[in-house]
């Protein structure tokens, strides 16, 4: 990443903040976060490293047309991506799991990566499904009196068409591999220098390889499914983390909550979403009638209960992998990677 691009990142998180803290009490913030029962916070976290189980569980699942590995080897290796997507600028850690990955198991990069490429599409979709589920709850959000938010159905709409795009492409991409490797192929051929053709050519196919799963609609189904699931458990932590504080909101609305919260993380911002998600849990609990002051604490709090127990567990084990993000590490994504004996689905 470049070095503007994070000071741009570190910028727009700065704007996001100035949107959360506009206008607010800090004491009565302070009360809130003070006067919070953190017990609550214990059952939350135990549901979300469940939820971040059946993560590692459909990850492996997406992997086994290329290696069957179990769940219990996959796990570690997620929680070590999240924990680098939670201090790395530009999600890294999606580029760490695939490189511990191919460390540990031989797996191609490219092909670990397809695999995440598809979890994003996968979760982007079940996240604007919570979005439209609460259709009616909308117009309360679009019309928050800060504008910070603004039209969220016209969002929601333009973020849809992204993703089915993005579903649409995958999916035709997996179903007829040797088509798009004819397109990929010839691409490559008319448009990219000599010297590196053969290295993207090898890339690519490995890409699609990582695709494979998609080519059964059951596997397809099952993805859906899987993140469905996942998602819901990490609404149940934001209900869990709810019962600290003194307000109360419905399950619907935690879940619209989930689905414009995550979403806004998509947006350039500082390791760690910081900003982007206070200022968004924010104005959507405001529009509920929650108070800004205990909003905002909620927020702060369920951002570093989501934060803090995975970074941790994900720095334990990358420090049991006895590795570590340097120029040494980086230069494993640059090779071509050593081919992996690809292996049929079952059960």
């Amino acid at each position: 990443m470049k070095r503007w691009q994070f000071w741009l990142g570190v910028f727009i998180s700065a704007v996001f903040l100035y949107f959360a803290l506009e206008g607010l009490n800090l004491g009565e913030f302070w009360q809130a976060v003070k006067n919070a029962n953190y017990w609550w916070i214990l059952p939350g976290v135990a549901v979300f490293f469940v939820g971040l189980w059946v993560r590692a569980w459909r990850w492996h699942y997406l992997l086994r047309p290329v290696k069957k590995i179990p769940t219990r080897v996959m796990f570690p290796i997620t929680c070590i991506g999240y924990m680098g997507n939670n201090i790395y600028p530009a999600r890294a850690g999606e580029v760490l799991r695939a490189v511990v990955l191919k460390r540990r198991e031989g797996v191609p990069i490219s092909a670990s990566l397809a695999t995440v490429i598809v979890e994003r599409i996968f979760d982007g979709v079940v996240m604007l499904g919570f979005v439209f589920l609460n259709l009616p709850a909308l117009a309360k959000v679009a019309h928050f009196e800060s504008g910070f938010v603004g039209n969220i159905q016209n969002l929601a709409l333009i973020g849809a068409g992204v993703f089915a795009a993005a579903l649409l492409v995958f999916l035709l991409a997996a179903m007829f591999p040797k088509i798009t490797a004819g397109v990929g192929s010839w691409m490559i051929d008319h448009l990219l220098p000599a010297r590196i053709r053969e290295k993207t050519r090898d890339i690519m196919l490995k890409f699609l390889d990582g695709l494979a799963s998609l080519r059964s609609p059951f596997n397809i189904l099952m993805v859906f499914f899987t993140s469905v699931i996942i998602w819901l458990l990490e609404t149940v932590k934001y209900w869990f983390v709810m019962h600290a504080f003194t307000f109360t909101v419905s399950f619907f609305a935690l879940m619209l909550l989930n689905g414009i919260a995550n979403l806004a993380t998509t947006i350039p911002s500082a390791p760690g979403y910081i900003g982007t998600w206070e200022a968004v849990t924010k104005a959507v609990l405001v529009a509920f009638g929650v108070s800004g002051p205990e909003a905002l604490g909620y927020g702060v709090v369920l951002h570093i209960a989501l934060w803090l127990p995975v970074t941790l567990v994900g720095a334990y084990y990358m420090t049991r992998e006895g590795i570590k993000w340097s120029d040494t590490m980086r230069k494993e994504t640059t090779p071509v990677d050593p081919g992996v004996t690809t292996q049929e689905s079952g059960s």
